[in-house]
Order: C-alpha cells, then structure tokens, then sequence
C-alpha cells in the first residue's frame, strides 16, 4: 500500500521543487560560512581565504563576555530545567494516577504551543509587576521556564518505553524506592535525560526573544550581542561569530537526535 507521502514523491516535479525549497533554506546559511572564511572586510564581495575574522572575534571582549553569559545561562538553565522535567516525567509515568494529569502534562507543554513572543511579553511583565531585576539570574529563570517542556519530552518518552516490570523485580528483590530509582530507573532514563538536556541547553543557547525581553544591561548573550551588531551593518566578523555559534548548536542537536534514538532502542 503506498501511502501519501509515496504518491507525493512521484509526483511530477515534486524532487525538482523539494530541491529549490531546501536550496532557498540552506543557502543563505552557506553563503554566511562561506564569507566568515573571507579576507576582505566586505561581507558580499570575495578577496581571499582567512582565519583573521575569527581570531579578531575571539579577540574581541564583548563578545567573550556575551557568550561567557550564553554559556552560564545555558548550563544552569539546562541543569534546572532537566532536573523539574524528570521530576514532572516521573510523577506522570511512576507516580499514583491522579485526576487532572492530563491537563498536567498540557501545561507543562503549553510553552511549545504559545507563540515565542507572548512567552517572552508574559514573562517581562510578571518580572516587572514583582520588581525582580536580578541581571543574568532573570534570564536564567526565564530560559528554565522555557526549557522545561523540551526537556520533558524525550524524558516522558523514554519511562513511558520502558518496561516496569523491572522495576517491580527490583522492589521484590527488596530494593527500597530510593535503590530502585537510582539502580534501574534512572540508568534506563539516561538517554532520554541526556536527549532532553541536550536539547534544553541548544534551546536556551540560540534563545533570542525572550533573552531581549527580560536581560538588564550587563546580562547581554551573544545572540543579542548578534543583533546588536547586524544593526549596525554586516561585517565578516558577525559572520565568523554566528559560523561559530551554528557549529556549536548543530553539533550539541546531532548528539541529540542520537542520544534519542539511542533511547528508542
């Protein structure tokens, strides 16, 4: 039987359009990696091949600072974030069935069904109306906040998967609740929770929006940094920062996608 996606591909033209499609969305990012490479302080115009673009970035302590400021929000955030979901997980998959742990696991989710921006006015104006103006601590709890669900997924994913009977063999064996989580739950669970912090950290380190709502003056990361330079016209140097930061994203959402698959398997 073939399905919709079958008919789709044979249709006339279908390969054609899937390639200009993927062409229009990869290629604005491989022109950007291409030119960081560039000699010239034109951002479009091609001279020669250079690394001095990323040395002067590297060089540059406004952007140490911005992204020493990613790398500490991204960390304690994934930290805190992971930690609440498999809390949040284990009490929706081991826990006592309880009413209302539908709407439960909605709200936990409502994050990725709320527009970005709305998530990120909310969040500013609550900090406003309780006078929390704590710098980085600020962003931090709001990429928490923001992080939970992505971190709550491939956990809940992977103690639905698992079979409990192993668990129970455990407690028969009369391993206390605390024994059994620690020798058999959570080792099973490491993939997921590696899967979800992995993806909570990408998350909270390519985060834009909110990061811009919520960050005083001093808590700037880089991709606020980022934009603060695009504004004031492109330059290889903001190439050679964002090839940085693709590098780092795309490599950390690789071992993701395997840690994930290596959790449905």
């Amino acid at each position: 039987m073939v399905t919709g996606a079958g008919q789709a591909a044979k249709m006339p033209g279908f390969a054609a359009w899937t390639g200009v499609f993927y062409a229009f969305l990869y290629a604005p990012i491989v022109i950007l990696v291409v030119f960081s490479f560039n000699a010239g302080r034109s951002a479009t115009v091609w001279t020669e091949f250079s690394f001095a673009w990323y040395a002067r970035a590297f060089a540059n302590k406004s952007i140490q600072q911005a992204a020493a400021n990613s790398l500490i929000v991204a960390f304690s955030a994934t930290a805190a974030a992971t930690f609440l979901a498999l809390l949040a997980a284990l009490a929706l998959t081991r826990g006592r069935r309880f009413r209302g742990a539908g709407a439960c696991h909605l709200a936990i989710l409502a994050p990725l069904m709320i527009p970005e921006i709305v998530t990120a006015v909310a969040t500013l104006v609550f900090f406003s109306a309780i006078g929390l103006r704590l710098g980085l601590f600020n962003v931090f709890i709001a990429h928490t906040v923001f992080c939970i669900p992505f971190a709550f997924l491939p956990i809940w994913a992977r103690l639905q998967d698992m079979n409990e009977t192993l668990e129970c063999a455990a407690r028969d064996l009369y391993a206390d609740a605390w024994q059994t989580f620690r020798r058999v739950t959570l080792p099973l669970a490491a993939p997921g929770i590696a899967a979800g912090a992995m993806l909570a950290f990408i998350i909270s380190l390519d985060d834009f929006v909110i990061t811009l709502m919520v960050a005083d003056a001093g808590s700037t990361t880089l991709p606020v940094y980022i934009y603060g330079m695009v504004r004031m016209g492109t330059s290889p140097e903001i190439n050679a920062v964002s090839t940085v930061l693709l590098a780092a994203s795309a490599t950390v959402a690789v071992a993701s996608h395997f840690a994930a698959r290596r959790a449905r398997k």
